[in-house]
């Protein structure tokens, strides 16, 4: 595989493409527009070949068998382990718990380590800005046991309101906070407030899902002590993701699904639970999807994070400045103005065209987005607006990708000027 890249180099974006099967569709007479990533990003080549090859060749279930494609799919599973682990900056890979998704990693914990250490005396915090995923189990965890939930909320700007950080943390157990959001783009300073929450005595949760993917990513330097990411975000296949943790932690945490695998022995009166990483891995896990996820690594790691970071911010600040001409008052994106203080994200509203008629219009011109509250409904409601239409960027865009979708966003006035 021939990706540039590594070192700082410029993305090579039309060699990339060109790892990319889907975008040579053409969708209603139009080449395909990609900008969706934020939702689901598109697979390369080598990620699809790799799944086949372990369907063709080796598939066998883990940690079961002794027999050789049996061992060889035990290696592949483990190796993905490995990858993921060190591409995240973990001590090791019995820190990475395979789960189906972000969302999965978040409950996780919830399930596993909050209802063992949260109660109605206990207080968490949480931002206003959080996808569902990192919201909703917070607020069933107040709803079962009266804990209590706190919020940083947002400002006008874009950004967290940090002013009283320290006064929320006070007492709390845990912060739970996005890398990166999945509507804004807004980054929020991880590393900060995790000193403040460790201060406090909080642990930290990070939602990467939208980070890892688009940011070099070390969980020591983030501060964290639960990092949740998933693979269909990182151009790997869906139904695989994880939860990275501090071995302490998840040695002390107990099991959140029970059955196979993530068992030592059972017997009539109790069970002993397996070491860890595999005491959170109940039943046969996603093996194929793990080796999907190990060759996006390998792809996302040839062409190096900081590279990828560099692109998506340019392609960023282009898109903006490119929006902010072609409409001016007339478009509104919303969230951090600056492209270096947001991922590759744009939510934007024009004129009084409803995000979903925008998205309709986008699509006859090929242009993929995404209309919706973003599972984002807190966010929605402090925004003031009951949807956006988000563009969001990878590695496969560029600005011929961003003019397209300036141009056609003027198409609404023809059917709904």
């Amino acid at each position: 595989m021939e990706v540039t890249g590594q070192g700082g180099a410029p993305l090579d974006v039309a060699r990339i493409k060109k790892d990319f099967p889907i975008l040579d569709r053409r969708v209603h007479g139009k080449r395909l527009v990609y900008l969706d990533s934020a939702a689901s990003s598109q697979k390369p080549l080598s990620v699809l070949e790799a799944m086949t090859r372990y369907y063709e060749t080796t598939h066998a279930n883990v940690h079961r068998g002794v027999y050789q494609i049996a061992q060889e799919a035990t290696e592949l599973y483990e190796q993905a382990r490995a990858k993921m682990a060190a591409f995240i900056g973990a001590s090791g890979p019995d820190e990475v718990v395979f789960t189906k998704n972000a969302t999965e990693a978040v409950n996780l914990v919830a399930y596993s380590w909050g209802r063992a250490n949260l109660g109605p005396d206990d207080a968490l915090v949480t931002t206003e800005i959080e996808h569902h995923a990192n919201f909703v189990p917070w607020l069933q965890l107040r709803q079962e046991r009266g804990t209590d939930v706190r919020v940083l909320r947002l400002q006008p700007d874009g950004f967290l309101d940090l002013s009283h950080a320290e006064e929320l943390l006070q007492g709390a157990k845990l912060l739970a906070v996005t890398a990166a959001s999945n509507v804004l783009g807004t980054l929020p300073p991880v590393r900060r407030l995790a000193d403040i929450a460790h201060a406090a005595g909080a642990l930290v949760l990070v939602d990467g899902a939208q980070y890892v993917p688009h940011l070099p990513t070390d969980v020591g330097e983030l501060g964290a002590d639960f990092l949740a990411f998933t693979g269909h975000k990182m151009l790997g296949p869906t139904g695989i993701g994880g939860l990275w943790a501090r071995r302490e932690l998840l040695e002390s945490m107990p099991p959140f699904l029970t059955g196979g695998e993530m068992i030592r022995d059972v017997r009539l009166d109790g069970f002993l639970a397996n070491d860890v990483p595999w005491k959170f891995e109940a039943g046969t896990p996603p093996i194929a999807e793990a080796v999907g996820l190990a060759a996006a690594v390998d792809y996302l790691s040839a062409l190096g994070m900081p590279a990828v970071r560099a692109h998506e911010e340019a392609l960023t600040s282009y898109a903006m400045s490119a929006l902010h001409e072609r409409y001016g008052e007339h478009l509104v994106i919303h969230g951090p103005l600056p492209a270096h203080r947001r991922a590759g994200i744009v939510s934007f509203a024009y004129k009084d065209v409803h995000a979903h008629d925008m998205s309709q219009v986008l699509d006859q011109a090929g242009i993929c987005v995404r209309a919706g509250h973003h599972c984002a409904k807190p966010l929605m409601r402090c925004l003031g607006v009951g949807a956006t239409a988000r563009a969001s960027f990878s590695v496969y865009n560029d600005e011929a990708d961003v003019d397209a979708l300036v141009d056609a966003i003027g198409q609404a006035d023809t059917l709904f000027g």
